[in-house]
């Protein structure tokens, strides 16, 4: 039988075409499928564009506000609680809905938007500030960069317009730095009464300083500047940082050298992490490191395993070979006496200046600044009367009095200092 006749024979067989027939409806169906899918990677290659911003990115939360702001139509919401302090103290609550884990669509100059916020599953999606690892992905058509340059750019001068006016706190925690509670009202520069000409020192040299980076850089000098205020508790050294920090508009990374979980390591690296424009503030360093030129066995024994980080870390965090640049840092002190000389030497701290107990030109000025109306005969009678008392006196101590007579220059003079110094 010829391979002719057998071929026809099945072609006339119903069973065998209907067979065939499904298969190639399966062919043509995977094949279309194929097709589908390959057209598809092919357009969002070459007719989409995506971006995607992940939650240790800074600018991952001020994309979410900013898509709560300008999206109106967002039906999966999650609830940020927020609290701000009133000028009167009072504390106002806020409640930020933000687009929860899902997608969600958006209109932004005629372009439609596809937002996915994605959160790993399960316990291994946090990291170990506690925080679940999250991205967001933005899906647009068309091959234009500039719309996600504007919509970042919008969502950071929209995050940075909130705090315009505040002095913004910072607190090391795990590997970097978190913003520590709500953005506070800039300290006034003239509420912070320092001794005739040292307010204006400071302030000179760290404007001049700011603005000569290109100085540092042609004479192959590292740009960062130490400064170091040392005197009694009470004088007003970190009333005075954080008026300077408002009056630069710069925020304040608070280090606390004492911190356990502090390392050698893990202070160089924040120090070179530090968020733009702040001032790293290091208090109090005498209670954590002894001088090693005067060792007692007294603070030896006090300071044995207080903390993980060490003089030698803290010494090339300050000036070594990969110390922070563009850095600006203050350090305090009560006791100057007990720092090792090889801390505040010159490139690790460039300007030294006394905070001492209250002078007379001092106690002049927080008396006119608490009571404007008064003449200068009252304010000479407040500082004899206080001198009568007492040779030294803190800056704290006097306000604290003033606190109890906010009203009454006079009666604070004849009954207040008095009760002041007899308690």
């Amino acid at each position: 039988m010829a391979i002719s006749d057998i071929v026809g024979g099945l072609a006339d067989n119903p069973y065998f075409g209907a067979g065939a027939g499904l298969f190639g409806v399966g062919v043509l169906t995977a094949a279309a499928r194929k097709g589908m899918q390959a057209g598809m990677i092919l357009f969002r290659r070459h007719f989409m564009m995506t971006l995607e911003v992940s939650r240790r990115d800074k600018c991952y939360e001020w994309l979410l506000q900013w898509i709560t702001n300008n999206t109106k139509h967002t039906q999966h919401l999650s609830v940020e609680t927020k609290f701000e302090q009133l000028e009167t103290g009072k504390v106002k609550t806020h409640f930020d809905f933000i687009p929860s884990v899902g997608t969600h669509f958006f209109s932004y100059k005629n372009t439609w938007i596809r937002v996915e916020r994605n959160r790993e599953p399960g316990s291994q999606g946090f990291n170990f500030e506690g925080q679940p690892f999250e991205t967001v992905q933005l899906t647009a058509f068309g091959r234009d960069r500039s719309i996600y340059f504007d919509i970042l750019e919008r969502a950071r001068k929209e995050a940075l317009h909130k705090d315009v006016g505040k002095t913004l706190m910072y607190t090391a925690f795990g590997a970097d730095w978190r913003q520590f509670g709500a953005p506070r009202e800039r300290r006034p520069l003239e509420s912070v009464i320092l001794d005739e000409n040292v307010k204006e020192r400071i302030i000179e040299d760290v404007r001049e300083f700011i603005a000569t980076p290109d100085w540092y850089l042609e004479r192959g000098i590292p740009y960062r500047r130490g400064y170091l205020l040392y005197g009694p508790p009470g004088s007003g050294k970190s009333s005075f940082i954080t008026a300077l920090a408002g009056e630069l508009e710069y925020g304040i990374c608070v280090l606390n050298l004492s911190d356990r979980s502090l390392s050698d390591d893990r202070l160089n690296h924040l120090m070179n992490v530090t968020p733009p424009h702040t001032i790293v503030l290091l208090e109090d360093v005498d209670a954590c490191f002894v001088s090693r030129e005067k060792p007692t066995e007294e603070s030896s024994r006090a300071f044995e395993g207080l903390n993980r980080v060490t003089l030698s870390g803290l010494l090339n965090m300050l000036d070594g070979v990969v110390s922070a640049e563009a850095r600006l840092l203050f350090m305090t002190t009560n006791h100057i006496d007990r720092l090792d000389p090889a801390l505040i030497r010159p490139g690790r701290v460039d300007v030294k200046e006394y905070i001492g107990d209250a002078s007379d030109y001092q106690l002049k000025g927080i008396f006119r600044r608490f009571y404007a109306n008064v003449d200068d005969a009252l304010a000479e009678k407040f500082v004899q009367k206080i001198r009568n008392k007492r040779s030294k006196v803190s800056m704290a101590q006097i306000q604290g009095l003033f606190m109890f007579y906010k009203e009454s220059p006079r009666t604070m003079i004849d009954e207040g200092i008095d009760r002041l110094f007899n308690q």
